[in-house]
């Protein structure tokens, strides 16, 4: 056989062999996805999705404002007693602790698994995908830099590890997803500095804090990254699946290899993403703030005040928590002059940050109303002390300045990258949107229910605000009656 038509041959059945193994590939991904997507949908709870049930679980997606909600809203309804231990990154949790009924973490939807599906209700915050992973971007900057009060890589590793088998808190290290993503920008802003330091470089001559190259790794290589496509990028929507690389579920690696490899199996994901939020108590939005602030203490404050009563637990956990309005969550602690008070601070976490609350808690019966009162206050200082730890980092990295100001110069082709890799988490949070709006809606109409209106105000020991108007009323006409027989007879006596 003539050698170029012997070559030709082979190549065409090469061509052949791999083509039918893409087929069987592309097969058994979407056998794959399917059996997870139509298994999960299954096991959806159909009670109502309106009831607080005995478990809250608040499915905190990262930098959405969860650590906010946490602080000022479940930190004043539950005590520490009712807290679930902490299951950031699987980390102490145990779901059969006597009385746990409430759960917060950075764990997917996987980890319901371990919980009463039945007597669980789940809450979660969602947020415009592109703002999302800019401020992912930012903290991770913002966290790693923080360590180069170090003079090099190694001495900060170690000294790392020495503050971690000192402390029984939980630092930023151990969460998820900031235990991968901040050794990997620690590990860059080191290597950035010492590549200055050989080079005698003194002043960057870029004004964009976004694309800084010799003193921060660009958004768009940031974004571009294997780990960013790994963890950040439609990290809602895997989170809300259940499929990070944090899962429970022994086949997440293989769905989530199989959606990002065929893109279109992303559709199985989302859809099963939506269907869990339409069965939450409550999806609120990030950049409706106040909107959903207040939803939030109607919908579940409420319903949480409601049973503590009924359970006598409200004594106990209702209560104005001076020590957290002071504080933030885990790796958020309070900035000072020192270095290496600053840096041993921050690798704490959160679990030393609020391991104070019952040691300083005034009790006070609590309301809708106290509850947003109390809120207001937290979350000003709060706001205040995120506010002066991110300056304190970011003059670390000086001139680099992340600000909303800047994010408005980042090119457009940028944007647009940020937007195709993450359309799955674009078209969750259009779809939360309108969740959102008719959760609104409801609540506005059972505010002015008339059986929800009289049950809203309630004084401690159950005293419904309706019962003292009726038995004061008497008094009040007698008063009216009197005040106006004395402007009687003072007209009578002008006449006269």
């Amino acid at each position: 056989m003539d050698p170029t038509l012997k070559s030709t041959v082979l190549l065409m059945l090469l061509g052949l062999v791999v083509n039918v193994l893409s087929i069987t590939d592309s097969e058994h991904c979407q056998n794959v996805v399917k059996k997870w997507a139509f298994t999960s949908l299954d096991h959806e709870v159909k009670e109502d999705k309106h009831t607080l049930n005995d478990l809250l679980f608040f499915l905190h997606v990262p930098r959405t404002g969860g650590r906010t909600y946490f602080h000022c809203f479940l930190k004043k309804l539950y005590s520490n007693s009712l807290e679930c231990p902490r299951s950031y990154d699987k980390l102490r949790f145990d779901p059969s602790k006597a009385k746990c009924r409430l759960l917060t973490t950075h764990d997917d939807y996987s980890i319901t698994s371990k919980l009463p599906r039945d007597r669980t209700s789940v809450v979660t915050i969602l947020r415009n995908p592109v703002d999302r992973v800019f401020s992912t971007y930012e903290f991770s900057v913002e966290v790693a830099a923080r360590f180069l009060v170090h003079p090099n890589l190694t001495s900060a590793t170690q000294m790392t590890g020495r503050l971690r088998s000192k402390t029984n808190g939980v630092s930023t290290l151990d969460i998820w997803p900031w235990k991968y993503l901040v050794p990997w920008m620690r590990e860059d802003l080191f290597a950035r500095r010492d590549a200055r330091k050989a080079r005698v470089i003194n002043d960057i001559n870029s004004s964009d804090p976004y694309n800084m190259e010799d003193m921060v790794m660009p958004l768009l290589d940031y974004i571009d990254n294997p780990i960013a496509h790994e963890i950040v990028h439609n990290g809602a929507t895997f989170q809300i699946a259940g499929l990070t690389n944090n899962s429970y579920l022994p086949e997440a690696h293989e769905v989530r290899h199989c959606v990002e490899k065929y893109k279109k199996l992303g559709e199985y994901v989302l859809q099963v993403a939506k269907k869990r939020l339409d069965n939450m108590l409550y999806v609120g939005l990030t950049e409706d703030h106040r909107k959903s602030a207040t939803m939030f203490a109607n919908v579940v404050g409420a319903q949480v005040i409601s049973q503590l009563v009924e359970s006598n637990a409200i004594g106990e956990g209702a209560a104005v928590n001076k020590s957290a309005e002071q504080s933030t969550s885990f790796s958020d602690s309070e900035v000072d002059g020192n270095d290496h008070q600053n840096i041993t601070s921050d690798e704490k976490g959160d679990e030393a940050a609020t391991s104070s609350d019952d040691n300083e808690v005034k009790q006070e019966t609590m309301s809708v109303g106290k509850l947003m009162e109390t809120y207001e206050v937290c979350i000003s200082g709060l706001r205040k002390t995120q506010a002066r730890r991110r300056i304190a980092s970011l003059k670390r990295i000086s001139p680099a300045n992340f600000t909303k100001e800047a994010r408005l110069q980042v090119p457009q082709m940028v944007l647009q990258q940020i937007q195709r890799l993450n359309n799955l988490d674009l078209e969750l949070y259009e779809y939360a949107q309108g969740i959102f709006a008719k959760q609104h809606e409801q609540a506005a109409e059972k505010m002015f229910d008339p059986d929800t209106l009289g049950s809203m105000f309630i004084y401690s020991g159950g005293t419904k605000l309706w019962d003292v108007i009726l038995w004061t009323m008497p008094f009040v006409l007698l008063f009216i009656f009197i005040v106006f027989v004395n402007a009687k007879r003072r007209t009578l006596k002008v006449k006269i």
